[in-house]
């Protein structure tokens, strides 16, 4: 049997990347589920419905504002004072309801709409998967170190770095295998949605290929985790080095960070936050507003922005993914195996 077919069926076998599995297609189950059951299209009955609704609140409101204007007209006959503030100047009769204040779209049922609402509904499967991946990356290379197989292995193929990355080529290959997959399914799901509890908008070529260039960094990212989790699982020799180093750069970054950044009033604190680069390499962009210099201002003030880009998030996560892998193969060169 060829190492390639053997790491596959040992990827696939383990009890981490089945349990992941798993619960992955069960929480991604959950959102078109959720979608489905709470969106209703906006047909001409809805319309007419949502329109009743609107002019009864008009109405009601008319009547309100009626009742107020009489009894401040009625306080002002017996000469009470201070009525401008209560009610406004000449008894609020300035500021009484119209009809535009209470458009129909307000009483408008849910209706989900796949051209504004799926991009953001991919950054959700990106997470997930990603998240996913960083585990079985990890746990597949992690176990063989704890366990001794990494041993077994390199004695029936006694050449290091070549079944390093075999593993890492089978975990990249299943994994975007599976994100394919699930993101035509995912795809597929919320078009349905869209097509038949909702309204599909305009999908122009334009907007598909938007989508399609957003889910592609989606699946860059899933595989950029799966590679991190599964190299620092292989430095460390173990499961735990990944997901403590990993739980370590959240915390850190995202709390540790933003407490001490925001303590010491630190400008544009945001542009050193992990999450920061991850939203604009999805995002392509992502604008860092400094409130602060407009705390004091007299006049007229137009906050200072710093805007972090997909390039500068490109950058940042090479270097992880260079480090990640170059201390992979540095370690697995150097390091006694047993």
């Amino acid at each position: 049997m060829s190492l390639t077919k053997a790491e596959v069926r040992r990827l696939f076998k383990r009890r981490v990347t089945r349990i992941f599995l798993v619960i992955t297609l069960v929480g991604l189950a959950i959102f078109p589920i959720v979608f489905a059951l709470n969106s209703k299209p906006n047909s001409p009955e809805a319309r007419a419905a949502a329109q009743a609704q609107a002019d009864q609140a008009y109405r009601q409101a008319q009547v309100e504002f009626e009742r107020m204007t009489a009894e401040c007209e009625a306080a002002k006959a017996r000469g009470e004072t201070g009525l401008d503030d209560r009610y406004g100047p000449n008894c609020g009769a300035d500021y009484g309801p119209r009809p535009e204040y209470y458009p129909a779209e307000q009483f408008l049922p849910y209706e989900f709409n796949f051209q504004e609402e799926f991009a953001p509904s991919l950054a959700v499967l990106s997470a997930i998967l990603a998240l996913a991946a960083f585990v079985i990356g990890a746990s597949f290379v992690g176990a063989e170190w704890s366990t001794g197989g990494m041993m077994n292995l390199l004695l029936w193929r006694p050449r290091r770095l070549p079944v390093l990355f075999t593993k890492l080529g089978v975990l990249l290959g299943s994994i975007l295998g599976l994100t394919a997959v699930l993101g035509a399914l995912w795809t597929a799901a919320f078009w349905s949605i869209g097509r038949y509890d909702g309204d599909l908008g305009k999908l122009t070529a334009g907007v598909w290929q938007s989508l399609g260039l957003t889910g592609l960094r989606g699946a860059t990212m899933v595989l950029l985790a799966a590679t991190v989790g599964f190299c620092l699982a292989s430095i460390g020799r173990h499961t735990a080095m990944a997901l403590g180093v990993g739980i370590g750069a959240v915390v850190v970054s995202e709390i540790g960070l933003r407490v001490a950044f925001e303590l010491l009033q630190v400008r544009y604190g945001d542009r050193y936050v992990l999450s920061t680069y991850l939203i604009a390499w999805f995002d392509k962009s992502i604008t860092i507003t400094d409130w602060r210099a407009c705390q004091f201002a007299q006049t007229a003030c137009e906050p200072p922005e710093y805007v972090v880009t997909w390039q500068h998030a490109s950058v940042l996560l090479g270097v992880v993914l260079v480090l990640s892998v170059f201390g992979a193969a540095w370690s697995m060169r150097r390091r006694d195996v047993a």
